[in-house]
């Protein structure tokens, strides 16, 4: 009777470490939006970004540096087309030939323009193409790492650093190749206002030959998120051992734009999670998220005492003040209808003289919840002169002639 209790025991036990571990295994699958909502997601590491501001609208671990695989190939190719040189010919060296799969399966010595080579980058995510772009435009691939890693602090990436032009794993005396979910999300919105991103990126096929017209080539589009939801602008997939599954990718729908970045979103036979996970973060979006003017057309601002200004009447100790002002405007913000806005003036208690009438005095600076939005000049309505010596003298000379009667100033006239 006692061995049965002690089974049952264990066996509870048992049930009940399975449970709590389930459990766990769920919540480590949960992000949290903004207001606290959980969206169950597959990705260790995840952003939604509104594009136009860069705003992160939702994340899950988005400051996390990963290895991010091949949607690094979004900065090679947006480094590719600013340079200018998409029509010029470049040569495929030993080294871009040896790349492992996926590859274009090109031999060493041979030539292609700059611009097909890009279709091959981003429609079927070859890696030697990735690296005879990098060699022709960087000099080497360490060159042209050094120019994608300067140009992700340009756009504002802080915790970004690449080694390779493919996304393939890599490692060095300074790090590991990866972003953060975040920092792939600012570099795709950056990549939306290129057109020609966008051409290339939404092409679903291309075909094309080396210089020579001895090889063909044709491209596909593997990109799956095109087609699955209205309004869907351009992306990028990527897969390594060590980062999983990944994916970039923008939504456009009316006024709004989204940008989703996941990062080690399952490991194969997992193929379909970032495909789910980048549908929930775009469902949310649009669905929480429109435009709204949130300037305080109202706000009062309090006058300001000019110290040494001249009196606006014949009054010695007459204190005076200006008005300040901001111009009105419209400042349209993408947030939840949950979401307060604030206002927070920064002006001077006291001026001092003179003052010009337009002049800037201090600022007013919005903020949707802790993220600032705005910053506005404070300026003032009229001008407030010095007090001279010579309206000191003038208002000397009305006080005595003013306040003696008549008959006496008779006498002091010759």
């Amino acid at each position: 009777m006692k061995k049965t209790k002690r089974k049952r025991t264990y066996v509870l036990i048992v049930l009940a470490a399975v449970w709590f571990s389930h459990c766990a295994s769920l919540s480590s699958l949960k992000g949290r939006a903004e207001e606290g909502e959980d969206l169950t997601l597959y990705a260790r590491s995840a952003v939604l970004m509104d594009a136009d501001s860069g705003r992160v609208l939702f994340e899950k671990d988005g400051d996390t540096h990963m290895p991010n695989a091949s949607t690094t190939k979004i900065m090679t190719c947006i480094l590719a087309i600013e340079s200018g040189r998409l029509e010029e010919e470049a040569s495929v060296s030993a080294y871009a030939a040896s790349m492992p799969r996926v590859r274009l399966g090109v031999s060493a010595g041979d030539t292609f323009r700059i611009r097909d080579l890009l279709y091959s980058l981003m429609l079927e995510s070859h890696n030697d193409a990735a690296v005879i772009i990098a060699e022709h435009i960087g000099g080497s691939v360490e060159g042209f790492a050094a120019m994608m890693n300067a140009k992700a602090a340009e756009l504002g990436c802080t915790d970004t650093y690449f080694i390779t032009p493919n996304g393939l794993d890599a490692q060095d005396g300074t790090g590991v190749h990866g972003t953060t979910a975040r920092d792939l999300a600012l570099i795709m919105s950056y990549c939306l206002k290129n057109e020609e991103f966008l051409e290339i990126t939404r092409t679903q096929s291309y075909q094309f030959t080396n210089i020579a017209g001895t090889k063909s080539y044709s491209c596909s589009n593997h990109n799956a998120f095109l087609s699955m939801m209205e309004g869907a602008l351009t992306g990028k997939t990527g897969f390594t051992g060590n980062a999983g599954y990944c994916y970039v990718g923008a939504l456009r729908q009316g006024d709004r734009t989204f940008v989703v970045a996941l990062l080690a979103c399952g490991w194969p036979n997992n193929k379909s999670y970032k495909w789910s996970d980048t549908r929930t973060l775009m469902e949310y979006g649009l669905a929480n998220y429109q435009y709204e003017d949130v300037w305080a057309s109202d706000l009062a601002l309090p006058e300001l005492l000019v110290e040494g200004a001249r009196p606006r009447e014949w009054e010695l100790y007459q204190e005076v003040y200006v008005k300040p002002q901001v111009q009105p405007q419209t400042l349209r913000v993408l947030k939840r209808p949950d979401e307060t806005v604030q206002v927070v003036s920064d002006l001077p208690r006291v001026l001092n003289a003179p003052v010009e009438a337009g002049s800037q005095v201090g600022t007013v600076t919005y903020f949707l919840e802790e993220q600032q939005i705005g910053v506005f000049p404070v300026t003032v309505e009229e001008e407030a002169p010095a007090m001279e010596e010579s309206w000191t003298l003038e208002y000397v000379l009305r006080e005595f002639f003013m306040s003696r009667p008549w008959e006496d100033l008779e006498k002091l006239l010759p």
